[in-house]
């Protein structure tokens, strides 16, 4: 029977094969590789990588595609919402393998669940993920830029990120409205240590006002926190680096 792409998962099922090949070669699997796959959906990718993995772990929230999946005995099929999986777990179960970890990801939760792997960067080898382009823009945005923001500092701090190319619609079934294109995502070796809430409270505010000067936004919070350090608020948060945001953070502690 056909399976009929579900609104509420946002599904779109990637369907074009030289596409796919062009995904799975910029993945690079090799038979050593411990493999998680978030949202395999009908299998377009789970397959290809199969043919080059000993084995592979899936996480799917639809049900009637879990069970199809589960009928081959090498995918081990976690059925549920990813923002729910224990990714500690996951990699516990690794046997002291690094995660690489890929997927075609929801677009109408796309942001969430980046920032739900951030927690467990330190178990990550990389990330390959398929998301809307507009999405990755942001995510590898240089400073002094429309794109570059919030999902640009607190991703860029942990991740090496490369967008790879680009995704047309009518590769997939049924076509979004939108560009989609492949990301690469290498967690840094030795990232900056910090308290990730605070970064995230301190890169928040700075953005709530993007087209303000920083010292109507980000200067206010910084007298309220009692802040004795320096920082130029004379700016607008675009125009402010990845690393300076880390270091403010960091003044924190």
């Amino acid at each position: 029977m056909r399976h009929i792409a579900r609104k509420r998962f946002g599904q779109h099922f990637l369907s074009d094969k030289p596409m796919l090949g062009d995904i799975v070669d910029a993945i690079g699997p090799t038979v050593a590789d411990f493999m998680v796959e978030i949202g395999p959906g009908l299998g377009a990718m789970t397959v290809p990588l199969l043919a080059q993995l000993s084995h592979l772990t899936v996480i799917e929230l639809d049900r009637d595609l879990a069970v199809r999946l589960k009928q081959n005995n090498k995918i081990t099929v976690i059925e549920a919402d990813v923002l729910k999986v224990d990714f500690q777990a996951i990699a516990a179960s690794g046997e002291a393998r690094q995660m690489r970890v890929v997927g075609n990801l929801p677009y109408n939760i796309s942001s969430p669940i980046l920032f739900h792997l951030l927690d467990v960067a330190h178990l990550v080898k990389d990330q390959h993920f398929m998301l809307q382009k507009e999405v990755i823009d942001r995510m590898v945005a240089k400073p002094s830029t429309s794109d570059y923001g919030r999902l640009s500092v607190m991703l860029q701090w942990r991740y090496e990120m490369q967008s790879l190319f680009n995704v047309p619609p009518e590769c997939f079934d049924p076509p979004p409205r939108v560009m989609s294109a492949i990301v690469r995502m290498a967690p840094r070796p030795e990232p900056a240590a910090l308290d990730v809430a605070r970064l995230s409270e301190i890169v928040k505010v700075a953005f709530s006002q993007r087209r303000k000067l920083m010292r109507h936004t980000l200067g206010k919070w910084l007298e309220e926190k009692q802040f004795s350090g320096q920082f130029d608020t004379q700016r607008r948060a675009e125009e402010v680096p990845v690393s300076e945001y880390v270091a403010l953070a960091q003044n924190f502690a």
